[in-house]
């Protein structure tokens, strides 16, 4: 019998005997237990089952079938539509996929959780076309706010703009127009990446910017001829501001902090759930925002499965606090934290990756590298020390290098088997081809955004210079024919969230302008499928409770419109989620998509 087809009855005993062979620890004999007592019961009815669809399971012991049955919030049995169909009695919801195409629910292997539900509450620069766009939304903005009001958005990205403003240092706006609609209003606007922002000149005087401020380490003033500040901010610069905004913010009362938290998580949680995302990655996070998830995992009210990443502080610090925010599964799997998050680069856009050779078209500068090496080093020994894994943000070829040199140092001096640790590096997204072959070698994950390389395709060749481009950017194929893992993703919100886009991104190559990046650097569909659900459960240590529709594990499901592992290619980008299903409890349902059939 295979692991997932539906249990019948003398089936029981050669299933339980499987589940107890695969028991790796005392903790894990205390979990399947309760599981194989669940599914020892299994004769009975379900709550929910999903049936008359395309199933992909990503199990291969059974690959597909017809439909699904959820007891609880755990996955019961998974067969033909006949198979299940036994499972059904008077208060089983029955969902009929109408030959829909079900799958997982997506995990999105990197993105920022908070970031997502803070997006919908600010501007929005991502479709500006034209530097005066964004001031005439900023000037709409100041219209409204109150003197002294803080202005923010996030999105704009100068090499997605139509023309190139004037006048312009670096080919990005001096701060001028924006300081003259908003003379009383501080503005700062984040880059798409997330590694630059701009602000104007209320913003500069708060933060005490001016012809004589020293860059500081890791970032950049950009400055025109005469030697004063642009507005433009590359990598920690942009902090200068930012610790501004946080002094401006600190009357704010503890209620009111709460409120605006309890805001970004519920508008996260729909817009993931409205994406089919029952998982999220989440790339950074303070020992505080952390204390807030387990008191809404606590209560219930964490809306998707969250992996958060302890976000690098003072290393004394994270040597005292470690300990007790090594958590595991709480609120019933709805919260798991053991990563640390580093930062060794910036980003490609803002030339603050590094990289080995200099900018092909800024040949002053090789990037930045953002957090000293030393200091990366030492936080990846102090991971080893307390059980952490560790993600470490590389996009440049020298900074991927930096990072798989610190890991391999820290793993020969512990004495430890890298591969067990499932380190990962996030992003990976330029490579020297020597260094692919060592990230199978130590078991590092790759954790990239598959909607990057086709978002930034058209102007890597500029940054990158053709040569590196075609043999080190985004080069999926290489990883995977080496036996690397890649977990998938969006970095939310510097793109969509949205996982189609970026399952789209992965088996097409395809950029806006219709040409294809380097296409034979491409994913199958099954790897893309498996990248969005059974990778990023791997790379949080989680494939034995979700990442695929496997009876025992969480009844995490989702049901599309269209089916994008068999549909034409072409097909695929328009593709909507019709249900998400959460922990067997359905949490959205697409009337749209649906046609107002069930």
């Amino acid at each position: 019998m295979t692991e997932s087809q539906p249990l019948g009855g003398s089936g029981i005993a050669h299933r339980i005997t499987d589940l107890f062979l695969r028991i790796r620890s005392a903790a894990t004999v205390l979990v399947l237990s309760v599981v194989v007592a669940a599914l020892a019961g299994c004769g009975g009815t379900a709550d929910l089952v999903v049936t008359n669809g395309h199933v992909v399971t990503v199990d291969e012991d059974l690959p597909e079938a017809e439909a699904v049955a959820v007891r609880g919030d755990r996955i019961l049995a998974v067969g033909t539509a006949e198979e299940i169909d036994r499972y059904i009695g008077g208060d089983t919801e029955v969902i009929d996929a109408g030959g829909r195409l079900v799958i997982p629910g997506f995990i999105d292997g990197h993105a920022h959780f908070s970031g997502v539900g803070r997006a919908q509450m600010i501007l929005d620069l991502t479709k500006a076309r034209t530097w005066d766009e964004i001031v005439e939304m900023v000037a709409a903005a100041a219209e409204e706010a109150e003197p002294g009001e803080w202005i923010t958005g996030r999105g704009w990205h100068q090499e997605k703009w139509d023309t190139t403003p004037s006048p312009a240092v670096e080919g990005m706006a001096v701060h001028t127009s924006l300081s003259a609609v908003t003379p009383d209003n501080p503005v700062s606007l984040t880059h798409a990446s997330g590694h630059a922002s701009f602000v104007n000149a209320k913003a500069m005087e708060l933060a005490g910017i001016d012809r004589d401020t020293p860059d500081p380490d890791g970032g950049t003033i950009v400055r025109d001829e005469s030697g004063e500040p642009t507005g433009l901010l590359r990598e920690t610069a942009s902090g200068l501001v930012g610790r501004a905004m946080s002094r401006a913010r600190q009357d704010r009362t503890e209620e009111e902090r709460d409120a605006e938290m309890r805001r970004m998580v519920e508008l996260a949680g729909e817009e993931l759930w409205s994406k089919g995302i029952t998982g999220f990655h989440d790339a950074g996070a303070s020992f505080a925002t952390i204390d807030f998830y387990r008191s809404l995992a606590e209560a219930g009210e964490l809306p998707v499965r969250l992996n958060v990443m302890v976000g690098d502080t003072d290393p004394e610090e994270m040597d005292a606090r470690l300990p007790e925010y090594r958590l595991k599964g709480i609120g019933n799997h709805f919260l798991t934290v053991g990563t640390i998050k580093q930062f060794m680069d910036g980003a490609l856009g803002s030339h603050g990756a590094w990289l080995l050779e200099p900018y092909s078209d800024m040949p002053s500068t090789s990037g930045l590298n953002t957090t000293p090496v030393d200091h990366i080093r030492e936080i990846a020994d102090l991971a080893v020390k307390h059980g952490f894994q560790v993600g470490t943000h590389a996009i440049g070829d020298r900074a991927n290098r930096e990072v798989l040199d610190i890991y391999e140092a820290a793993f020969q001096e512990a004495g430890v088997d890298g591969t067990e640790l499932r380190w990962r590096v996030e992003h990976a997204q330029h490579l020297h081809p020597d260094d692919v072959p060592r990230f199978a070698e130590m078991g590092i994950i790759a954790a990239m955004q598959a909607i990057h390389c086709t978002s930034d395709g058209p102007w890597v060749p500029d940054r990158l210079g053709e040569e590196r481009a075609r043999t080190g950017a985004y080069v999926w194929r290489d990883l995977l024919d080496a036996g690397v893992v890649i977990a998938n993703g969006t970095d939310a919100p510097v793109e969509d969230v949205n996982p189609i886009p970026s399952f789209y991104a992965s088996v097409s190559r395809m950029m806006p302008n219709g040409e294809r990046f380097y296409p034979d650097q491409a994913m199958t569909r099954m790897e893309a499928l498996r990248s969005y659900t059974i990778n990023p459960a791997y790379a949080s240590f989680e494939e034995d409770i979700k990442g695929s529709l496997t009876p025992g594990k969480l009844a995490d499901i989702v049901v599309l419109d269209t089916d994008i592992m068999t549909v034409p290619e072409e097909e695929i980008p328009g593709t909507r989620p019709v249900y998400t299903i959460l922990g067997g409890e359905v949490v959205y349902r697409n009337d749209a998509a649906l046609g107002g059939a069930q």
